[in-house]
């Protein structure tokens, strides 16, 4: 892919790319015959936005809970780096009081960093928490410069850099969200803007960071998309020209059911910071998950011994019983069902050789063992192996009592029932059957 000369590029009509972007329909991909390579940097880590773009998608977390989810994040890290730092608001009294407490932990990962609108006023605020870094909203595309800012692009850019200057001025290290970037003019502002923030950069001999924010979820995968939608074409243009790995970000959402691959993309092509939030909850759609991209890592790199993936599911539950979330069963890693079978030859399956239906030893990673549902397809395989998993015993598939509830489902399913067979009833059958011949259910 050849980079244009990096010159802002003013237009007197906004570039709103409407051969992608119709809006009437869905938007399109378009492709080229110019494939970008991979860069695949050894070092890649996870950025967290749960108590900023998080935040922006349920109720506002207490201070008290801000700190307990900020221990979780650390204890999943493991001091090893992985989540290596947290965005927060800075507006409210509880804002500032969650970085206090979180701050007091003294922990080194993850750092905390702020976020602001590219204003004067805003940038008091970080000043006054004494934070090192601080996110900064730069809008991006003629969607937002012409149509939600009424600016020029030379206008925005002037604006943009004034705010820039002041966090390096003040010593703080400056963070670009390049908001909409993936309907943005890469040529007419994107590069220019960027290369203007690489010569603050060796101005003020101090990193710059950007961050590539696909706020409507536009961004793909593929090396042969087109600008702007291209995740790889993105990272590939700033890294030749000149941007460091280690200073681009990627923030993602799942608009179009594409927010982790997108981020495992961006890594891939040079990007070495990925940013998520817990279980992906944030602006409409959410961004990437987080513990989806510790799992994504350690597929890249390895399982680290350090990370603490069981902390994971420790999460997920303090969230379920303290934070009110709701997961759908079948959500990847934590949902109650995830690695649930419900059919009655997987079951037998898994009894055989728990490898054939389970994606990993998701008892010895993340503290949650196989599970069968029963359903009308889960058979006797099924029922002995919900009895076994729940008290601990060993039970042939022919026992009479087996049989009898099985016998029991069936005349459920006969009846026209649809739903599947709950916890609660099949303990019910289990005592009536079993009596006093079971242990106490653990």
């Amino acid at each position: 892919m050849e980079t244009k000369p990096v010159h802002l590029q003013e237009v007197d009509r906004p570039n709103l790319y409407r051969e992608q972007f119709p809006y009437s329909e869905f938007p399109k991909m378009m492709f080229d015959d110019q494939a970008v390579p991979m860069e695949n940097p050894e070092d890649i880590w996870i950025t967290d936005t749960t108590f900023r773009d998080g935040q922006q998608a349920r109720a506002p977390y207490s201070p008290e809970q801000a700190l307990k989810i900020f221990d979780y994040l650390n204890a999943i890290d493991g001091g090893t780096g992985l989540i290596r730092q947290s965005e927060f608001f800075l507006y409210s009294d509880k804002d500032r009081r969650a970085v206090e407490l979180c701050r007091q932990r003294g922990y080194a990962f993850p750092e905390i960093t702020g976020w602001i609108r590219a204003t004067v006023a805003d940038f008091k605020l970080v000043k006054e928490l004494g934070l090192k870094e601080t996110g900064i909203l730069t809008s991006a595309s003629d969607y937002h410069i012409f149509l939600k800012l009424k600016k020029t692009r030379s206008q925005a850019l002037a604006a943009y850099l004034d705010i820039v200057k002041a966090a390096l001025d003040n010593g703080i290290l400056p963070r670009c969200h390049f908001e909409d970037i993936t309907r943005a003019d890469f040529d007419g502002f994107i590069l220019p803007f960027a290369a203007e923030l690489m010569k603050l950069s060796q101005q003020y001999k101090t990193p710059v960071k950007i961050r590539l924010c696909d706020t409507l979820g536009f961004g793909v995968p593929f090396a042969n998309a087109t600008l702007p939608r291209s995740v790889p074409k993105l990272v590939y243009g700033l890294r030749k020209l000149g941007v460091p790995g280690e200073w681009l970000e990627w923030h993602g959402h799942n608009d179009l059911h594409k927010v982790l691959i997108n981020a495992t993309s961006a890594w891939l092509y040079g990007c070495k910071a990925a940013n998520s939030a817990m279980f992906g909850v944030g602006e409409r759609t959410g961004n990437p998950p987080l513990e989806a991209l510790v799992i994504e890592h350690a597929q890249l790199r390895g399982t680290n011994p350090k990370v603490n993936y069981a902390a994971i599911t420790e999460l997920a539950q303090y969230a379920h019983k303290e934070l009110g979330f709701n997961l759908p069963t079948n959500y990847p890693l934590v949902g109650k069902d995830f690695n649930v079978t419900r059919a009655g030859i997987h079951a037998d399956g898994l009894l055989k050789n728990e490898e054939i239906y389970n994606c990993f030893d998701t008892l010895k990673l993340l503290k949650r063992p196989v599970g069968v549902a029963i359903t009308d397809k889960s058979g006797a395989a099924g029922i002995k192996h919900w009895i076994e998993e729940r008290y601990c015993i060993e039970i042939a598939k022919q026992d009479p009592y087996v049989l009898a509830i099985k016998d029991k489902i069936d005349a459920e399913y006969t009846a026209d029932r649809v739903s599947a067979i709950s916890d609660e009833e099949m303990e019910q059958w289990v005592r009536e059957l079993f009596g006093d011949k079971l242990p106490a259910r653990k």
